[in-house]
């Protein structure tokens, strides 16, 4: 029986809470097959080999406080859409990972997300050593062929994480101790600040300081006068803090050229994504300007696309974000590169809700991070699935260092919050 044969009989029915993508046990052709050993630069000794042999998908709306732009869904939907991932080992060891897909930020759905990871990805794994992660993605690359970069790396992305949280709790340790690197502490966060009006801005930057934020984060674009307006406003609320401009690509190249000596003039100490990121001579052109610190973030998805706009002269340095890139394996090797290159490279997110987030976490933290990270999730969701909620107190994250992501999911919490938000509907 061949792999394709295999994983057809494997396919489990739909159940009414929860879709299951279940290899056979009692395949004698499969077990026959030697399992693949570990091939990363991983830390620590599995217990005894294992197969992949269980994912179940949870789509699930977080809801939101407060306006954030890129919240607002097909049909009125208000809420941060995710998929939550529960990958078993066929030793009864559970990974846990989160796609955070987001349609007015990117060209991945939520819908999209659960049809790809239930007919495309969650197969390429089924029946695969948890211990090879570069076979584990050598099968995604094959499952979902990319374009100009990796195919769909925001929902793949929870796979790599479920993979990490799966490898990491097998070997009975924490991410930074699975890549020989120093565990944990404490991150500070910066507070973002997006609003409509101006005259809304004062109360915005207000609610983060009362929480213990004393960095911030702007949201710009397309109106330049808007811009340096903002951000003179939050320069007087926080005279010290880091204040970060970020333009999602709202900018033309010559609105940016104009925009970054003023914006540096008003405070800004860097500024992410002017433009879109196929605007290559407009990267370049800013870069060459010098006025703020250049950061890419949309168009880098892969470390390949990061080498290839170093060698263009586009960029300072990176926003990064495990959850945009893949996943915890191609974002930490952009940091890598950001290192050995002597490039800036800031922690951000997707408004990660908490699985997400401690991933997130977990690398920037074993980075050491000394810049305060643009991780919003806290500021805008209001609803948690971990047995023991993360620790964010007075603008500083704590680092989870138990095994694997560091967290603990609860498993009702998660079923609940699906049927609430009425993810289980995707499912049937």
């Amino acid at each position: 029986m061949d792999r394709r044969a295999f994983l057809k009989t494997g396919l489990a029915a739909l159940a009414s809470a929860e879709t299951a993508l279940t290899a056979s046990a009692a395949d004698e052709a499969w077990a026959a097959i030697p399992p693949r050993r570990p091939t990363g630069p991983l830390v620590g000794r599995p217990r005894t080999t294992a197969r992949i042999s269980k994912i179940d998908l949870f789509p699930v709306l977080y809801p939101v406080a407060g306006y954030f732009k890129f919240f607002a869904g097909p049909g009125g939907r208000t809420g941060r859409p995710a998929v939550i991932i529960k990958m078993t080992a066929d030793d009864g060891t559970i990974g846990w990972g989160q796609s955070v897909p987001l349609s007015t930020w990117s060209d991945e759905t939520w819908e999209g997300a659960v049809s790809a990871l239930l007919a495309y990805f969650g197969p390429a794994l089924i029946g695969l050593d948890p211990e090879d992660p570069a076979g584990a993605q050598a099968a995604l690359d094959k499952a979902v062929a990319g374009g100009f970069s990796t195919g769909l790396p925001i929902t793949r992305a929870g796979l790599d994480l479920a993979l990490h949280d799966l490898i990491g709790k097998r070997r009975g340790i924490s991410l930074a101790r699975l890549w020989g690197l120093p565990e944990g502490g404490r991150l500070t966060l910066s507070w973002t600040v997006n609003v409509k009006a101006l005259a809304d801005a004062e109360a915005v930057i207000e609610d983060g300081k009362t929480r213990g934020y004393a960095h911030f984060n702007i949201k710009i674009g397309p109106d330049p006068d808007f811009d340096i307006a903002l951000a003179r406003t939050v320069r007087k609320a926080s005279p010290q803090g880091f204040l970060w401009a970020d333009a999602n690509g709202g900018y033309d190249p010559e609105t940016a050229l104009k925009a970054a000596p003023r914006l540096a003039d008003a405070g800004v100490a860097v500024l992410e994504s002017p433009l879109k990121p196929n605007r290559i001579a407009g990267y370049q052109a800013l870069k060459k300007q010098g006025a703020l610190p250049i950061l890419m973030d949309e168009g880098v998805v892969s470390p390949a696309d990061l080498e290839e706009f170093i060698r263009l002269g586009m960029l300072d340095g990176i926003a990064a974000k495990p959850a945009r890139c893949g996943g915890l394996r191609s974002n930490k090797r952009q940091i890598e590169i950001c290192r050995e290159r002597g490039l800036l490279w800031l922690g951000s997110g997707l408004t990660d809700p908490d699985i997400s987030l401690a991933a997130s976490l977990a690398l920037y933290g074993a980075f050491g991070l000394d810049k305060p990270a643009a991780l919003n999730g806290p500021q805008f969701l209001a609803a948690e699935v971990l047995k023991t909620p993360l620790r964010i107190e007075n603008g500083i994250a704590h680092v989870p260092i138990g095994p694997g992501l560091g967290i603990e999911v609860d498993e009702e919490k998660v079923v609940d919050l699906m049927k609430r938000s009425g993810g289980d509907k995707l499912l049937k």
